[in-house]
Formats: C-alpha cells, structure tokens, sequence
C-alpha cells in the first residue's frame, strides 16, 4: 500500500514539473521570448542591411535584429490627424478643426485612407525640409518693365518763317537754353518786308490826306492802312514793331521774330548771316513739364493693363525716388521684332526735369485681379513642363506629391485654382524639390512604389516583414534570376498592349466585365485589365474603376470612348 501511495506521489511531482515547464514554454512564446530575427544590420553602419549573416567591410560580422514583442506591434501607429469635415486639413498634432471646431481624427499607418509616402524624420532634417502654411490673400498681379523717356508730341513746336529773307541777328544761338512766350529769337532782313512796310506808311498818309472827304473815300482809305498792317501781322511781325513804323514814319531794315511758345530748344538749324526762305525750319522747341515714357509690354501682360490706371517709376541716377504717372494710350500693334506693345505713360515733369527724353525709367504697374485667393511660394511649386506639382505635408512624416492648376504669380507667389486649399501644409525648401522632369519622375516612381511602406526601415527589414506574414520563399535565391528575367520579359512583351493610343475604349479593355481597370498615375494612357508594371516607367498600376479611369484620361487631354 505504501509502494502504491509513494508511487503515485512521485507521478504526481513529475507531471506537475513538466506541466509547469510546459506552460512555461508556452508562455515564454506567447509573451514573444523567443525572437525572430528580422534582417542583420552592419553595427557601424545601420543603414547596410542583409537578409543573411555576412561581414561588414570592415571585418566586423553583422548583428541580428529582431521582431518586436507582439503585445507592443500589435497596437497601430498614429500617421497623422484629419479633419472629419475637411479631409484636405492635416495635422501631426491631435486638436481640432479650424471651420467646425470638430476633433481631429487620427489615422492610422496602413489604413486605408493613409495617403501620402512615409519618409524618416532624421531624412526630413538632413535634407533641409521647409514647411509652410497655405493661406489666403489678396493678389495683385504686377508688371515690371523698362520704359524710354520721349517728348509730349502736343507740346512739340517748329519755328519758321513765313517769308523769305536773311538772319541779321540771332538772340537764342544755343541748344538747350529754355525760352519764353515773346521772346525774341532772331532779326531778320527782307526785302518784302521792307515794301510792306512802306506801302503801310503811304496807306497812312493818304488816310491823313483825305480825311475831309466823304466817308466812302475815307473808308476805303482805311482799309488800305488795315490791310497793310494785317499782311505785317500775318507775318508774325508784332504789334510794337508796328507802332514803331508809325510813330517814326520810316521803316526799318530788319524786325524781329518773336517765340509763340514756352519750351526748351532742342534742335537749332539757323546761323548768323544765313538766308533762310519761307517755311524752312529754324528751331524745334520742346515743352517739358509733361513728358511721355514708353514702356514695352508683353502679349501675355496686356489684359492687365488698363486706360486711365496709376504707374509707378523709377529713375536709376535717383535711387529710392518714386514717380507717379497714368496710362493715356495702348498702342494698337505689336513689334514684331521685340514682340511687345508699346504703353504710353503720361507724367508730369518736376522743376529740375528729372526726366529727361532719351532716358530709361523702370515701369511698375499694379492691378488687381483677384480677392483672397489661395496663394503659395513660386519656389515650392514643381513644374515638369506637362504637369505642375506641389508636395504637400499631412504630417507625421508623411509627404503627398499633388498636381495642382496655377493662375497668375506676382512678387513670389503663384494663385492656385484648384489641388490645394486654405490652411494645408505645402513643402518649400529647394532640397525636396525635384525640377528636373527625368528625376522627378524616377522620384515619384520611387515614392508612389513605397505607399503604405515605413522608408524610415530598411527595404530587407519591410521584406523580411512580409515574408513573416506569408512565409519564407525556399526558392528565393534560384528563382531570383528568373523572375527577373520574366519581369522583363513581361514588360516587352506589354509594351504595344498597355499603352493605349487614339480613342481609349475603357469597356473593351475591361475584359473580364468586373468594372475595375489597372492604370498608370502618371502615363495615364498605360491601363491594363491586369495588375502589372508600366512599360514606360515602371510604376506599378493602381487600380480604378473605369468611372475615375475615365476621368484622369479627359482630365490629361486624353480621347476617351
């Protein structure tokens, strides 16, 4: 009996130990003691990763690392916050909306509503990302341009003489030198102006002759008298002058001509002693207290610029002074060799004439074309010469290249009409951004290849992951040359299929009637009924039902049946 009792207690301890070492087994696994090693990461450089167990190139071997424990993997990481209203705003902090003053809502890495490409912080820092605010203003669309400095041609006077004679003496025998209304310019000897003068004074004294006759005869007398003094006066000999005969009762050898004009002489085409004949030129007289200033403008400016509206000018040998002038005429043709318009700008000269004609003069003409329109820095926008883009930031971390529409830029910033709304986050720094189309593709291409992938992980770590998921590949390392090999195979062999051309017919390429399409989301016209890789660029086709197909072919410029 005691055998039995004995027995059965030493079966008793032992089950419970190996129970206890089985539960401890089995706790250890569940609670993720036992580690799975992901990818080994060279210890100096962590960035150089491998799938297997290698060295480092300097000579230290490569350290494991392993798989998070599960309790902490499995709970998801914040990506960024939403507005629930408004999905365009962002935020990588949690509050609320601006319009609703609704809580931001969070989302989640890997849902699906996760838009956008991941990027490491310490990346975001290295390569210098600068990040801005989209807002709303008041946009003024300005034209800057240079301008030539010209004569007022109304205020443009020549001097001549109406008859024919020699110059005695001239009083204004400079260019340059300003004149007055009556001033005298010249003397001038003629002989009909002598003959005149005394057919005048014998009308004079045959009116003095009959001065007791009968008033017809005393009339006519008088006419004689008028009619001598008015041809004098015709030809622009002054009243003065005139008197003067009278009153000596003897005509004189020269008169004087006298300005009819205030202005400056800017040509003077007559000497001393020089015979000059009726109508001949003598002095070209400029009235400068207003002047004209010519500005050339763009075909592309010219709805902006409007009769009657305000200009602003600068003169470069008067720096920080500011002039005010007005549009008085838009010329109706075009130069064909500037491919400009000319736009006449009337000012008013100061007292020292500041302006001078033959000068140049900057032209800043400001209207205003829009009202609170959403604007961002010229420097932040992406253009490829077809597409237009700007990478906006949702927070996070995470990055959305978008195509946007632009209207009119002024002074740095550019109108966006449609892509981009008041109040989202918009990347400016010149780093992030790629002008140059071929790299701006392969970038994209990279990005958009990566959605809904950490790149702040090693691509053998995201790897490694997926092989957990769905179990390790035996093959994976001979069949590696032969996938590639039939990768490529199936892209030469798509080329003629995928790319569509004329009228894109979606529901013939739809074969299997399922109304989903696989389409490139930058060579639109690549679509395909399967899922596969763009010949052109290599991207991976997105799919879409034949509804937004539709719509991204008419929105790019494509024909679609």
């Amino acid at each position: 009996m005691k055998k039995i009792i004995i027995t059965a207690v030493v079966f008793l301890v032992v089950g419970l130990g190996i129970g206890w070492l089985v539960f401890k087994s089995t706790t250890a696994s569940e609670n993720g003691t036992e580690r799975k090693i992901l990818y080994y990461q060279d210890p100096m450089n962590p960035a150089n990763t491998s799938s297997t167990p290698k060295k480092a190139p300097d000579g230290m071997d490569f350290v494991p690392v392993y798989e998070t424990q599960k309790g902490g993997g499995s709970q998801k990481k914040i990506a960024y916050y939403q507005d629930p209203m408004h999905p365009w705003f962002t935020s990588d902090k949690p509050g609320t909306a601006p319009d609703c003053g609704m809580d931001l809502v969070p989302v989640y890495e890997g849902d699906e509503n996760a838009e956008g490409i991941k990027i490491d912080p310490v990346t975001v820092q290295n390569i210098g990302v600068k990040i801005e605010t989209v807002k709303k203003q008041k946009l003024q669309n300005v034209i800057r341009t240079t301008g030539k400095v010209d004569y007022d041609e109304r205020k443009v006077t020549t001097v001549t003489t109406k008859i024919m004679g020699w110059v005695e003496k001239l009083f204004v025998n400079y260019t340059g030198k300003y004149i007055s209304k009556g001033q005298p310019l010249f003397e001038i000897y003629s002989p009909e102006l002598v003959s005149t003068q005394e057919e005048y004074l014998q009308a004079i004294r045959y009116l003095k002759k009959v001065s007791n006759s009968s008033e017809d005869v005393k009339n006519g007398a008088q006419e004689l008298v008028n009619s001598a003094k008015r041809r004098l006066l015709y030809w622009d000999i002054s009243e003065k002058d005139i008197n003067e005969i009278e009153k000596n009762n003897a005509p004189k050898k020269t008169l004087t001509i006298y300005s009819q004009v205030n202005g400056t002489v800017v040509e003077k085409m007559v000497f001393e002693g020089q015979q000059i004949m009726a109508g001949m030129g003598l002095y070209k007289v400029a009235d400068l207290s207003n002047v004209w200033v010519m500005a050339d403008i763009y075909q592309v400016d010219l709805p902006w610029v409007k009769l009657g509206q305000k200009v602003d000018l600068e003169l470069s040998y008067l720096p920080g002074k500011t002039y005010k002038g007005t549009v008085t005429y838009i010329y109706p043709y075009l130069n064909e060799e500037t491919k400009t318009i000319k736009v006449r700008t009337e000012v008013k000269n100061t007292s020292n004439y500041d302006f001078k004609p033959g000068m140049f003069a900057t032209v800043k003409l400001v209207s205003p074309i829009s009202v609170d329109a959403v604007v961002v820095p010229d420097q932040a926008i992406i253009r490829t010469g077809e597409r237009t883009i700007a990478v906006m930031s949702l927070g996070g971390g995470y990055f959305d290249p978008r195509d946007v529409k632009l209207g009119v830029s002024s002074d740095g910033i550019v109108q966006v009409l449609e892509g981009i709304k008041d109040g989202e986050k918009i990347v400016v720094s010149s780093q992030f951004l790629i002008d140059s189309e071929s790299n701006l593709k392969a970038a994209i291409q990279q990005m958009r290849g990566h959605e809904g992938m950490d790149m702040s992980k090693p691509m053998d770590e995201q790897k490694s992951n997926e092989q957990t998921k769905s179990g390790p590949d035996k093959n994976d390392v001979v069949n590696k040359n032969e996938k590639t090999k039939s990768n490529k195979t199936e892209m030469k062999h798509g080329d003629n299929n995928l790319v569509r051309k004329g009228v894109i017919d979606l529901n013939a390429i739809d074969e299997n009637k399922d109304g989903k399409v696989f389409q490139d989301q930058m060579d639109w016209n690549v679509i395909s009924d399967k899922p596969g890789k763009c010949p052109i660029c290599g991207m991976t086709l997105k799919e879409s039902s034949l509804h937004e197909a539709k719509g991204n072919l008419i929105k790019h410029g494509f024909k679609v049946k």
